[in-house]
């Protein structure tokens, strides 16, 4: 949809209303909602109090903080662009959605080096990633300003830091030079340079023109090895979680239709069962054998039903809560199993559209970087390995009912969820 968006210059759909929303069962919404108020701390305590981004020196000693474009296991200073930090110095306020007692915005400002206009929020831990340690980068008040760019000019901030550390390491081994950059010194760790790339993207000015294709376009127009230091999945820049660690999400982010996704992913460090839909056993993080596959394969299509229904993360609903959320809102008689099947349909009707579209399995692959230890830190001695990544990969085909070859739905799992008209837009045999 963005790029329908784009290609018609429409920014944004505004919409007011003036109306009161009528919901079939009032009551049971108010009880919902009096449970969360009541589990607020226990539940989602420190996103209150700090929005995300308050792990960031648990990242660095898992190895799950993103640093030099992935490549590299140790920032020397995690804590200077933590969200503890931003609570001590430059955060002015905490916001949130409408009625959202979470309240996980954070709000910055502050007038030097850089003026900083707190309408536009403050960053949170997949900016402050991006933006900082995976750029080598842990001036808090540089991220604030390029957060504050992006925000203005409507850029995503993971792909933006992602692409500005791509062209880092480009600069670091000669790929790119002084002549290429306008004379910027692109050299991991300097912050003005980062923010001055943010406003080149942005733009479309000398380097940024390149760079605002995102990492794949980029490599492939530079060029002289490129490629090898481009971090992305189907063209989609990798967020701020490394497979390396968890190889649940190393799975998600090759065989997701969208690319390197991390909201409907499985993150192994926090879900490692499901019993709600029947997994009662504890799968171990670093396996990737059938547990861990059919476990991504049922959570994530819970994920996807979550996001389909518009739900935050943050507020932590179980499965159960939101059927009756659902239920509450709508007056629809539905039950757990036909919300799921819902997340289900619609993975295969994404992944049919792709297959439609020209990707194919060969596309459901992780990027070089992965599949090398970073060059310190606790992941130095560990990465993936694409052998068992293969294997994964076929299997979460077949337990989806995919031709295990070639990752298309079959007929008959697309019969089963009733979207046989799919089927015949493929033009799969009866």
């Amino acid at each position: 949809m963005g790029a329908v968006m784009g290609s018609k210059n429409l920014k944004a759909v505004a919409v007011r209303g003036h109306g009161k929303v009528e919901v079939a069962d009032p009551e049971k919404l108010r009880e919902l909602s009096s449970w969360f108020i009541e589990n607020l701390e226990s539940k989602a305590g420190r996103l209150h109090k700090y929005g995300t981004g308050a792990l960031m020196t648990e990242g660095v000693l898992s190895g799950n903080l993103p640093t030099r474009n992935f490549r590299d296991g140790e920032f020397p200073n995690p804590d200077a662009i933590s969200a503890q930090r931003i609570a001590e110095t430059v955060r002015i306020g905490m916001e949130g959605c409408f009625a959202c007692p979470v309240r996980c915005k954070k709000i910055v400002k502050f007038e030097e080096p850089w003026k900083v206009n707190p309408i536009y929020g403050g960053p949170e831990y997949e900016t402050l990633a991006a933006l900082g340690s995976n750029c080598g980068i842990d001036d808090l008040k540089a991220i604030c300003k390029a957060h504050e760019l992006c925000q203005r000019y409507s850029l995503d901030t993971i792909s933006t830091g992602a692409v500005i550390a791509f062209a880092m390491e480009c600069y670091e081994n000669g790929v790119l030079t002084k002549e290429d950059t306008g004379g910027i010194d692109l050299s991991f760790g300097n912050a003005e340079a980062m923010v001055k790339m943010v406003e080149l993207i942005a733009n479309r000015e000398g380097i940024g023109d390149l760079l605002a294709e995102g990492v794949k376009r980029a490599a492939e127009r530079i060029g002289k090895g490129a490629e090898k230091y481009a971090v992305h999945v189907k063209g989609e820049e990798v967020p701020m979680h490394d497979p390396r660690l968890k190889r649940g999400l190393g799975l998600g982010y090759s065989v997701f239709p969208t690319g390197a996704d991390h909201q409907s992913n499985l993150h192994d460090t926090i879900v490692k069962d499901f019993p709600a839909l029947g997994i009662f056993e504890s799968v171990p993080l670093e396996d990737l054998g059938p547990k861990k596959v059919r476990l991504f394969m049922y959570y994530t299509n819970w994920s996807v039903t979550s996001n389909s229904l518009l739900m935050c993360d943050f507020i932590p609903w179980d499965v159960n809560q939101l059927t009756e959320i659902v239920r509450a809102v709508t007056g629809w008689d539905t039950s757990v199993f036909e919300l799921y099947k819902l997340g289900e349909r619609s993975m295969n009707m994404a992944r049919a559209f792709n297959v439609r579209e020209g990707f194919s399995s060969k596309d459901d692959w992780l990027p070089p970087r992965f599949f090398t230890p970073q060059t310190s830190g606790p992941l130095s001695k560990t990465a993936v390995d694409p052998k068992r990544l293969e294997r994964a990969k076929r299997l979460y085909y077949e337990m989806m009912g995919w031709n295990p070859d070639t990752g298309v739905p079959t007929r008959a799992k697309l019969e089963e969820l009733d979207i046989s008209w799919v089927a015949d837009e493929l033009g799969l045999d009866e």
